[in-house]
């Protein structure tokens, strides 16, 4: 079983860094779609997979970027962590509603927080309506992915 989610976790990783690849053009910088693997994965994996998925999936996106915020984005890393780490469990308690709104406000106004203080208040008013966008893309495209991803894996357990 747990090689199962290691792989699983992987391959949710490596989806990640692929999303990260996409970049769209979002006021200061690009954004990427490299969380939508990982809102799906909170269907199968638990939460500190699903956060590990998020968290490769971000490196890669800032690493092909060429690291605009240096090291702070092991920081935005982390949070990522953290979000779908709670995204996750909120799945597994049924909140379904709740997790999308939790997400969306967690990715674009709380993690862009601690960066009023570390960085400028400019800069998170500046940043927060790009990160915002880029969230509910990456929000908006798993919602539309994950129940056709959900019905295709009870195929494939019922027909394996």
């Amino acid at each position: 079983m747990k090689l199962r989610l290691l792989t699983l976790a992987a391959m949710f990783a490596a989806l990640c860094a692929i999303g990260a690849l996409i970049k769209i053009p979002v006021g200061i910088g690009s954004a990427a779609l490299d969380t939508v693997p990982a809102l799906i994965s909170a269907l199968f994996l638990p939460p500190i997979y699903a956060g590990a998925a998020s968290l490769v999936g971000h490196l890669v996106s800032s690493l092909s970027a060429g690291f605009p915020l240096g090291p702070l984005h092991i920081i935005i890393a982390l949070e990522m962590f953290v979000i779908l780490f709670i995204f996750t469990k909120l799945h597994q308690k049924g909140y379904h509603f709740w997790k999308w709104i939790f997400f969306i406000f967690a990715n674009s106004v709380l993690a862009t927080l601690p960066f009023y203080w570390i960085i400028s208040p400019a800069f998170f008013i500046g940043a927060l309506p790009g990160i915002t966008l880029a969230t509910i893309l990456n929000a908006s495209i798993a919602m539309i992915v994950s129940p056709v991803v959900e019905k295709v894996m009870e195929r494939v357990k019922t027909h394996a």
